[in-house]
């Protein structure tokens, strides 16, 4: 029998090793992150942090973001068969996320002291079984069962799954690893969401959660043999004493300008593929390749995003923002170009959109965990509440929108909301200023 990887041990902390992003590194400049435990190095010689644990949380977390997500592509098909209509089966998706939302910190906060290992074993466990049942469910009740179980490990995933990837890379190195476990969400937008379309539209919408089912059993394996036993927090600190942490400013702050940029994103992101139908006047097969692309450029934002944040997470946020606000603003009069002109206006609106979103997924997700002062894992998880709470409430707000003036105000109506997101990160910088926070900006590398 083949042994399980070694322990590693939550007292040491891999040296830095310079400046590989191009920018410089340093972990006292983020004094939350040294709370991270990560793997033992060698006093002379460090040697690379072991990249396939990271690559495999990366692979889970696919799983777990497209199982979110999927059901969005899969809901008339699951409406008729489920003998419900669309917006009743829509309440599925709100219940996902209001789940993430509202149990994400205190579950968090509990789990957080287990061995990370077998936390993440379970988890996969639960999403495959819960998959399963999805792809059998009889009736709209048992469906909400199947979706809510997955809904309350999710945010306990993520959060826990970025901090194990610090623990292996080193604190130094934060930004870049979580964006490697966040190129699981990017993946999952690029190839589990249609990909998860196009199964149920060939073999029916319980056999992509079959596949989801599969997939969860297929990493749990490669996790159990792979991930090295990880220990948790280690001390027992009550809930609520680290749910204390929300008596923090900075952390609230941080937490609701992740609320503010998810809400603008996603007043958009929703009702992008119905823009691209009714007023460019796309096929739906065309939809999805210009989906497929949208994601795709989001591989170029994760990456940059993962570079930047290391650098000033606040001014990350406010370098994606800005950008990201243009091009909502002109979203809709470049749709308008594509039926009499030209698409090029809303190839470069939607190359600049898909590089700030992506980029803002990874910068806000590291911007609360730097935030944190010894409680990284929590901090991570109010991101991710912060994150669903703003994807519901743009979700909500984007309807309203086209209820009330139409599918062509969508765009700037999100652009206005990022624009407030953008004010908020300034006057957040300014307050940690004055707060004495220090900038997680140094001096380059000679």
């Amino acid at each position: 029998m083949t042994p399980e990887p070694p322990e590693l041990p939550a007292s040491n902390l891999i040296p830095a090793s310079g400046c590989a992003s191009g920018f410089p590194e340093s972990p006292s400049e983020s004094p939350a992150l040294n709370h991270f435990p990560s793997a033992p190095a060698l006093a002379s010689s460090p040697a690379p942090p072991p990249i396939l644990p990271i690559v495999l949380l990366s692979a889970a977390g696919f799983t777990v973001l497209t199982t979110e997500f999927v059901i969005v592509g899969l809901l008339p098909a699951m409406a008729r068969d489920l003998h419900v209509s669309v917006p009743q089966a829509g309440l599925l998706v709100t219940a996902f996320a209001m789940t993430v939302a509202v149990v994400g910190p205190g579950l968090t906060a509990w789990m957080m002291r287990f061995e990370r290992k077998k936390l993440f074993l379970l988890t996969l466990l639960l999403f495959g079984l819960s998959n399963a049942v999805a792809a059998c469910a009889p009736n709209i009740a048992v469906m909400t069962v199947a979706r809510l179980v997955p809904a309350l490990m999710l945010p306990v995933f993520w959060s826990l799954a970025s901090e194990t990837a610090v623990q292996i890379t080193g604190p130094e190195r934060a930004g870049k690893a979580i964006s490697m476990v966040s190129f699981g969400v990017v993946a999952a937008t690029i190839f589990g969401i249609p990909i998860g379309t196009l199964i149920a539209d060939r073999f029916g919408w319980r056999t992509a959660f079959a596949t989801l089912a599969v997939l969860s059993l297929a990493k749990l394996l490669l996790l159990f043999r792979f991930l090295p036993r990880l220990p948790g927090s280690g001390e027992r600190i009550p809930v609520l004493k680290q749910l204390g942490i929300l008596r923090q400013p900075r952390i609230l702050g941080h937490t609701a300008l992740s609320v503010a940029v998810f809400a603008g994103m996603f007043t958009a992101y929703t009702y992008l593929a119905d823009m691209l139908e009714k007023l460019a006047h796309f096929s739906g097969s065309a939809v999805g390749w210009i989906l497929m692309g949208f994601g795709g450029i989001g591989l170029i934002g994760n990456w940059t995003g993962g570079r930047l944040v290391d650098r000033s997470p606040l001014g990350a946020t406010i370098l994606f923002c800005l950008p990201l606000a243009a091009g909502l603003f002109l979203l809709s009069p470049s749709l308008g170009f594509v039926p009499t002109w030209t698409v090029a206006p809303l190839t470069a609106v939607l190359f600049i959109w898909g590089l700030c979103q992506s980029a803002l997924f990874t910068v806000s997700h590291t911007r609360v965990i730097k935030s944190a002062a010894g409680t990284p894992a929590l901090a991570a998880s109010l991101n991710i509440s912060g994150a669903n709470l703003g994807i519901a409430l743009g979700a909500w707000i984007g309807g309203r929108a086209i209820e009330w003036s139409g599918l062509r105000t969508v765009g700037a109506t999100a652009a206005v909301i990022v624009l407030a997101a953008t004010a908020a990160a300034a006057w957040l910088a300014g307050a940690e200023s004055r707060w004495g926070v220090k900038s997680a900006a140094v001096a380059p590398c000679s």
